[in-house]
């Protein structure tokens, strides 16, 4: 049982850390033989021989061999088939002898730490452990999966006396790989994706990650060696889902989706087109929280999201549809030399789809709500390019 002696605390993450090597061949003996993993593995690889891959996953004795031998190869036909190619920059601001707690904004529920991970494959670099909420594991061969796949759990279904506890066991463990384990980890800014794509660091996610530790708030974080990070998709697969999301909450606050609505975000993520796929590496931050000259805790939380939301903003990708986006949501023309005549054709057209898209799914929208869900994706698109602006 992996633990960790946290001031006088002894802290037990078994039922959250990813499985060790020695539970791997075990673990994966059970998974393969669950229908619920055989037809996603069939889903997402049509042409798979599913006896032939069982034979081969089974011979595998380590999650760093399954990265490589399996993830690897996956994720590279995943971005053959779903993107116009996949970019990394700022590679070189990562110190191989350093871990990080690789910080991003949230788009993909699936694949914003996968294909940041895959880059680092590329590189021959060690990935990072993924965090993952609990409310995306509907049933257990999913939560076997992830952990088998270096994901530790966030719990996000506790009661409010057990939030706490939760917190500090995911801090602590946050802590335990970075510094015991000698390994990064990936986690999002915030809890949920960003559906208007305005990524803005939630301050309780910084609250947690400095619960961890035995100095200060300040020398906590400082401990977990924030790496702020950028993902960046020319199209979002699920974009006219987050729309109709929206329009119904528009209509009714209390609107919540349903665990079909996030299998159905989840497959749309994983298998429809993307475009263009840019990941930039940010600088690490350490050295900017140490300079933050401040005693009061909620101060220097406030300190750590800003330098984690200008990180991410500064490492955005903009493509056309952003600059797009922009001017047409200010009825104006002052990025009409980012992009071309048969740019705006293709936009103006791939958002007309979009819309059509949901039009399938609600069958009794309004030309008023036609409207608000074009401002709505418009904005989507915009927003990345507003706060990239802001950081210049």
């Amino acid at each position: 049982m992996t633990h960790l002696h946290n001031t006088d605390t002894e802290v037990s993450f078994a039922d959250i850390a990813p499985y060790s090597d020695a539970e791997f061949n075990g673990k994966m003996a059970t998974l393969v033989k669950e229908p619920g993993f055989e037809h996603a593995v069939r889903y997402a690889m049509p042409d798979v021989d599913y006896p032939a891959f069982v034979e081969r996953v089974l011979t595998i004795h380590s999650q760093n061999d399954f990265q490589v031998q399996i993830m690897w190869p996956f994720l590279e036909m995943l971005a053959s088939k779903t993107t116009d190619g996949i970019t990394c920059g700022g590679l070189c601001n990562i110190d191989p002898e350093q871990k990080y707690t690789f910080i991003t904004n949230h788009r993909d529920i699936v694949l914003d730490a996968s294909f940041l991970n895959l880059c680092m494959l590329r590189e021959k670099m060690t990935t990072t452990e993924i965090a993952i909420g609990n409310n995306l594991l509907i049933y257990d061969w999913i939560a076997d999966l992830v952990k088998l796949n270096k994901s530790f759990i966030v719990k996000r279904d506790v009661r409010m006396i057990e939030a706490l506890k939760a917190a500090r066991q995911l801090s602590a463990y946050i802590h335990h790989a970075i510094v015991e384990k000698h390994q990064s980890v990936w986690i999002a800014q915030r809890e949920g994706r960003a559906k208007d794509s305005n990524d803005v660091t939630q301050e309780s996610l910084i609250k947690m990650l400095a619960l961890g530790g035995d100095g200060s708030t300040m020398e906590n974080l400082v401990e977990v060696n924030l790496l702020p990070s950028a993902i960046s998709y020319e199209y979002d697969p699920n974009d006219y889902l987050k729309a109709r999301e929206f329009l119904m909450r528009r209509r009714d606050p209390a609107f919540h989706k349903s665990e079909h609505d996030d299998l159905l975000a989840m497959e749309t993520g994983l298998i429809k087109p993307k475009g263009r796929v840019h990941v930039e590496i940010g600088k690490p931050i350490s050295d900017d929280i140490k300079a933050l000259d401040t005693e009061d805790k909620n101060e220097l939380v406030k300190g750590v999201c800003h330098l984690v939301d200008s990180g991410i903003h500064r490492g955005y990708r903009i493509y056309p549809i952003n600059y797009i986006a922009f001017d047409q949501l200010e009825s104006g023309h002052r990025f009409a030399g980012m992009y071309t005549a048969e740019d705006l054709d293709k936009t103006n057209a791939y958002i007309d789809s979009r819309l059509g898209k949901v039009e399938e799914l609600i069958h009794d929208i309004n030309t008023e709500e036609m409207e608000y869900m074009r401002q709505t994706i418009l904005g989507m698109y915009a927003n990345p390019l507003k706060n990239k602006l802001r950081t210049v």
